[in-house]
């Protein structure tokens, strides 16, 4: 199949299967269909049979299965072919903390993208009972969270993707919705307010606001002071999102077996712990048949086969996938849930002569996707007739659920005689990277964003490639009537949008969509604050199970743009660094040269008999500044090798990504000990991973890659001070108080009382 120069640039980079060497071994996009439709089809009685069919689906990008799959599936790779994962509830308790994050890093490592509700860790300034101190709160676990993702992103080829929740009712609410309001706050975060039906009551009535933890009432407030704070943080930094979570579990159809408290990083698959669910979208805009006449119309028996198709496929990736977690494993086994979409919606709008958000677009969203849910429900359960239902189907309450009583009532009768496969099967996923390779087709159920833009590309080998990329839908257009043919006022892009479009299509989809959606509604700037607040209103009113929206502003800028191509000029003048705007990621680690120079610190931390060396080399990049490029921490404390190891292959890893890597020293100089830290040279270091980050602080500022004071930012407050500090005998590191001494085998201050054993 012959497909433009840029879709085959993507296909080449995210999804053809090379070996190490780089040598590719999906010669052609049909390689990268039939490596994917053998191994689906792998788990039947009869593969040869059902790989010929799974590969009639995804030709002609008519069934675009999601990037894991397409990327993972019949390769050797240890990697999970589901995107979305809801991780476990974080127990309040320390060990329970990092536990969680552990088990979210080996699924970032792995490819997915995980949600994380925050409500269960008790609020800041709560007693900690057994350790005598204040909880640090929800938000500050969150940083910890961040910095782990931004460290697993640094060392791999993916970005990062989290979803943070956090209750309507939790006493952190409101420093949960501020977090954001500074550049470069937990960036690697989507973050979404749990809404509750009382609360928007509430704010309707004016009523009061009651936060609550642990059934204890911190403090009461007025609902719509929150909800206005929720909305100003969302009007200036474009987070929080909102998710009507009651709306969420009452409509769930396993509303008897589950609670949902998170979605996935991009809002889609709202999942109960350890949830997990897999993507795949059918491209509305290749069944089509007669575009831009009077008889255009969609293919529905096409979809109705392909649908039934997409549906098993995604079944046996239930089966075939490997899961980080055995608990996500065990999961996704026991409901089988699958997320089937589609994409290219607004392109087959334009097939059709329709405008985006005009009623008739309404009526061809709901008809549309009536038609794949039907067909979705009727595969299914003819998969329960064949292989068996999932082991959580319970016909009763299942049946009760809200969208299986919107079912013809011959699915429903064939539901209680056979069962059904997957517990829950459509789900509206953003389609950005698939779609363009299926020649740009607009993605999932947003409209066209440009008809025609400029996209650049990182290749592997640091070099720039500026593509001009053209609407697939307006493509087609210019190709039957000509480039100077004026284009129909149907073609309308997201910038002639109102509101009102937007929500028109989301709140028709959702009708017909058993799990949630994807969908962003972008405002120009200068929309008012109260308008903006009226479009989450009327999200909730129109019954959606959430709302987000994008309104450009000086914090994020803007996310897209509609802009010229850069001059000759211009781009030949550009450093080749990694950009995040526009830009396609596919770097390589920078190779190391077979001698470096760099130096070697003594490090002598109080507790530890003996030093710690830290070594640093160094390299000189293309304008000829030295930049750190690799560290190694030796020590004759056995205690601490592995994660000495540990750390210093990470961090080895991010400096080697190349860019702005300073964020490292910030990172481990915030690490706390929970034992307490010293006063080491006059000021208070709060663990041994912090003196870490000092030595590299120092020797990055000792060769000029840093602009900054050497001592850090937690030097004494005053040279006296410091001397004063600096000539005493081991301070307390809760007071500082120069009296520490040694008492029945542990260290204890004669001041404040502290021990590090009690």
């Amino acid at each position: 199949m012959e497909i433009d120069a840029f879709s085959r640039r993507i296909w080449d980079m995210k999804y053809r299967l090379k070996q190490p060497d780089g040598t590719p071994v999906d010669k052609t996009v049909e390689d990268t269909w039939r490596r994917v439709a053998d191994s689906v089809a792998s788990v039947e009685k009869n593969p040869a049979q059902w790989s010929d069919r799974f590969y009639r689906a995804m030709e002609d990008f008519k069934f675009l299965p999601a990037g894991r799959i397409l990327a993972g599936a019949g390769t050797d790779r240890d990697v999970t072919l589901f995107n979305c994962f809801v991780m476990g509830t974080i127990p309040d308790d320390m060990p329970g903390i990092f536990t969680a994050l552990k088990e979210a890093a080996v699924t970032l490592q792995q490819g997915g993208g995980i949600g994380y509700d925050f409500s269960t860790l008790r609020p800041r300034g709560a007693l900690v009972r057994g350790v005598g101190s204040d909880a640090s709160g929800p938000v500050s676990f969150m940083e910890v969270w961040d910095a782990m993702c931004r460290t697993i992103m640094s060392a791999g080829y993916r970005r990062g993707a989290m979803m943070g929740t956090i209750r309507c009712d939790h006493p952190d609410v409101e420093a949960f919705v501020a977090a954001k309001g500074s550049a470069g706050m937990l960036t690697n975060f989507n973050m979404s307010v749990l809404v509750t039906d009382p609360f928007m009551e509430a704010v309707d009535a004016d009523a009061d606001w009651d936060l609550v933890f642990d059934g204890q009432t911190y403090r009461t407030l007025r609902a719509r002071d929150l909800w206005d704070k929720i909305m100003r943080s969302t009007y200036d930094h474009a987070e929080p999102g909102v998710i009507f979570i009651d709306r969420i579990n009452a409509r769930n159809n396993l509303h008897y077996c589950e609670t949902i408290q998170a979605t996935n990083p991009c809002g889609e698959q709202p999942l109960p712990p350890y949830g997990a669910c897999l993507l795949g979208s059918i491209n509305l805009a290749r069944l089509i048949r007669d575009p831009f006449t009077d008889a255009a119309q969609l293919d529905l028996e096409a979809l109705t086969d392909l649908t039934a198709t997409a549906v098993r496929m995604m079944d046996n990736v239930v089966d075939l996938s490997r899961f980080p977690l055995d608990q996500q494993r065990d999961e996704a086994q026991a409901k089988r849930r699958i997320g089937l979409g589609v994409t290219g919606l607004a392109d087959a709008f334009l097939m059709c002569r329709v405008r985006y958000g005009s009623a008739e677009s309404v009526r061809l969203t709901e008809a549309w996707l009536t038609e794949l849910r039907d067909a979705a429900y009727r595969a299914s359960v003819m998969l329960a007739a064949e292989k068996g239902a999932f082991p959580k189907f319970d016909p009763a309450p299942y049946l009760e659920a809200d969208m299986i009583r919107r079912l013809p009532e011959d699915i429903r009768q064939d539901i209680g005689r056979y069962g059904i496969r997957n517990a829950l099967l459509t789900s509206i996923a953003p389609t950005g990277t698939i779609s363009l390779v299926a020649e740009n087709v607009s993605s999932g159920i947003e409209p066209v964003f440009s008809f025609r833009a400029h996209r650049k590309v990182l290749g592997p080998d640091g070099t720039r490639e500026s593509h001009d990329v053209v609407d697939y839908a307006y493509r087609l257009f210019r190709e039957k009537f000509g480039e100077e043919s004026e284009v129909p006022a149907y073609f309308v892009d997201a910038q002639a949008l109102e509101p009102e479009d937007h929500l028109a299509i989301q709140a028709a989809a959702q009708r017909c969509v058993d799990s949630s959606i994807s969908k962003t509604i972008n405002l120009p700037e200068d929309t008012g604050f109260q308008a903006f607040k009226d479009v989450y209103a009327r999200a909730y009113a129109m019954d959606c199970k959430g709302c987000t929206t994008y309104r450009p502003n000086p914090v994020t800028g803007s996310v897209l743009s509609v802009s010229e191509p850069p001059s000759a000029e211009a781009a030949a003048s550009a450093p080749d660094l990694p950009e995040e705007d526009g830009v396609i990621y596919m770097s390589q680690p920078l190779d190391r040269p077979g001698a470096l120079e760099g130096r070697t610190y003594k490090l002598r931390w109080p507790e530890s008999d003996h030093a710690t060396y830290i070594t640093i080399n160094d390299v000189m990049d293309a304008s000829g500044r030295r930049r750190p490029f690799e560290v190694f921490i030796n020590s004759k404390n056995m205690e601490h090798y592995s994660w000495t190891v540990a750390l210093t292959r990470m961090i080895s890893a991010v400096f080697r990504r190349g860019g702005d890597v300073s964020f490292v020293v910030e990172e481990l100089k915030a690490v706390f000990d929970p034992r307490g830290g010293y006063w080491v040279e006059g000021r208070y270091v709060p663990s041994i991973l912090a003196a870490i980050g000092d030595v590299i602080e120092q020797h990055m500022v000792a060769i000029g890659f840093l602009e900054r004071d050497a001592k850090g930012d937690n030097a004494a407050d005053s040279p006296a001070k410091a001397s004063a500090i600096g000539r005493s005998g081991r301070h307390c590191p809760r007071c500082g108080h120069p009296g520490l001494i040694r008492m029945e085998g542990c260290d204890t201050c004669d001041n404040c009382g502290w021990s590090r054993c009690g």
